[in-house]
């Protein structure tokens, strides 16, 4: 007989429940959705983190953090909602136009004691303090205070060896021809406007002058784009480009020509400082510049290098006034066929596309950046002026309505864009220079590209420097009048101060607002001549 069978006596093991899945549901920024990167939010935001579980309370400061773009801490309170599955997140003392992120870790804890499965990381952006930074004046008042904060740059920074203009407020020794030209324009403007006396800017006129004759490098009479403004050395703009740069030279013949004829007095002085003036003039060997009379302008010549660069100057871009010039020389002129070969490319530079609603005569898509319509315009009146190619007026408003239209538009989505945003052309940008437009926008306005298109799009630009001054003031506004260039969207602000984009400003606001520089260059009797030779029709010829 079979006895009954033995049972093992073992304890028996307990069943333990795994704590439940602990992931990250929904988020909300001032109960609203929009991904995982915020522009524009207010100061005091909300911010719902939903979960699949209760929150730990006591995980939620080990787990939740939000930090500003240095890395600052930012204070925040937390609040429950929906069974303690949604934070609710509200940080204090948040300043605009900053960066900020939420980062939550896995170190986030449900009340069962799961750990967060995946990380979740918010990006936010504060939006621009609205309120004025500086009163509220007229536009007649404020575009005086522009003018005169500017016009502190070619004057009170202006070397103090050779008198000419800085590259930029960090450049030392380091002075710019084309941007002395258009701070020779500044000039003018501030004795014409009353900041300084006649003879304040006559002696400031021949101290430039003076160095530009007898101290200054130059190569068949043209001028490099960088020299030292103690020695008069050439500075290398780069490893070729460490001789003659025409397209320069030429920015301070137009400026040294403006100078000339606004300085007319009988005197001794001013008569021998128009005198000198033309010696500058005079020695440019524009036919030099051929390369070997070749029916084009070449845009360097190195005294090491030669032409190696090669680099022709042709249209559409800044360079106009270099061909006008050129055709105006009284001793080295060039002749037509020259400028419709090397400049108009026998009518390649012709567009006739429509942008944004705007047809562009000439140049590239969308116009290209904005200093097209401004560096040669500061004294070539486009008012009524055309010839074979353009009506240059036109081709000037259109580009910068197009430019204008497309920040509207915005296609990009950056934030800040807009009809009292706007303005694309070559500046500053975060860690490096861009020559922005519709075509390679990276988020950068530049103040000069709206400002100096003043006499094209009277009422945007307005509306745009309004903004720049009110609204930005305090982050925008320096010693020398608009800092060069900001970006909304990261956000990120220069503290530079270019020569060639602060000369513009002051120079085309005077052409908007009396027409002074146009009127000056204009009356060049070797520029209405050259013009004539070209083919261009204006009242002013």
């Amino acid at each position: 007989m079979f006895g009954a069978c033995k049972k093992d006596n073992k304890p028996a093991v307990p069943v333990v429940t795994p704590p439940s899945s602990f992931s990250f549901n929904a988020l909300k920024v001032n109960g609203v959705y929009n991904g995982f990167n915020y522009k524009g939010v207010n100061t005091s935001p909300v911010i719902q983190l939903s979960f699949t579980a209760a929150v730990s309370h006591n995980a939620v400061a080990s787990g939740i953090s939000f930090k500003n773009n240095a890395g600052a801490v930012i204070v925040f309170s937390a609040s429950y909602q929906n069974n303690d599955s949604t934070v609710v997140i509200t940080p204090s003392a948040l300043q605009p136009l900053t960066k900020y992120t939420l980062n939550v870790s896995t170190d986030l804890k449900s009340a069962a004691g799961s750990n967060l499965q995946t990380a979740v990381v918010v990006q936010l952006t504060t939006a621009i303090d609205t309120t004025n930074k500086f009163p509220v004046v007229t536009d007649d008042q404020l575009l005086d205070i522009v003018q005169k904060q500017t016009f502190k740059y070619f004057y009170d920074f202006g070397h103090p060896v050779s008198g000419l203009a800085r590259e930029r407020n960090t450049s030392g020794d380091v002075v710019t021809t084309g941007g002395s030209g258009f701070g020779i324009m500044a000039i003018v403007t501030g004795v014409s406007r009353q900041y300084i006396t006649r003879a304040q800017g006559l002696a400031r006129m021949q101290l430039m002058v003076a160095f530009l004759k007898n101290t200054a490098q130059t190569f068949h009479g043209a001028f490099p784009h960088w020299l030292n403004g103690n020695t008069g050395v050439v500075v290398p703009f780069s490893t070729q480009d460490d001789g003659a740069d025409l397209v320069e030279t030429s920015y301070l013949m137009e400026g040294l020509l403006t100078a000339r004829q606004y300085f007319n007095g009988t005197g001794t002085d001013e008569t021998n400082l128009r005198a000198d003036i033309n010696i500058l003039w005079n020695n440019v060997d524009w036919n030099w510049f051929r390369q070997n009379n070749q029916n084009t302008l070449f845009w360097h010549w190195s005294p090491n290098y030669a032409w190696s660069t090669n680099m022709q100057v042709h249209g559409w871009n800044e360079a106009l006034i270099t061909y006008v010039l050129a055709a105006s020389s009284t001793t080295h002129a060039v002749p037509k066929i020259v400028y419709d070969n090397g400049w108009a490319g026998n009518r390649s530079m012709k567009n006739g596309n429509t942008y944004y609603g705007v047809q562009l005569p000439l140049g590239p898509a969308g116009g290209g950046p904005l200093f097209f319509a401004h560096y040669s315009f500061l004294g070539i009146n486009p008012n009524g002026l055309s010839d074979a190619y353009a009506s240059y007026d036109v081709q000037n408003k259109a580009h910068a309505t197009i430019n204008y239209n497309y920040c509207v538009a915005n296609p990009n989505g950056y934030y800040g864009y807009g009809s009292n945003c706007w303005g694309l052309t070559a500046s500053d940008i975060n860690g490096g220079y861009n020559a922005s437009s519709p075509t390679n926008d990276v988020g950068v306005i530049a103040p000069t590209a709206a400002i100096a298109s003043l006499p094209y799009t009277p009422a945007q630009s307005m509306q745009a420097l309004r903004f720049f001054y009110y609204k930005l003031g305090d982050k925008m506004w320096g010693p020398y009048g608009f800092y060069d260039s900001f970006n909304l969207n990261e956000p990120w602000f220069t503290t530079s101060d270019l020569a060639i984009d602060e000369g513009p400003i002051i120079v085309m606001i005077e052409n908007y607002r009396s027409g002074l520089l146009w009127n000056l260059f204009m009356s060049c009797p070797e520029v209405k001549t050259g013009m004539k030779g070209l083919g261009f029709q204006s009242p002013n010829l």
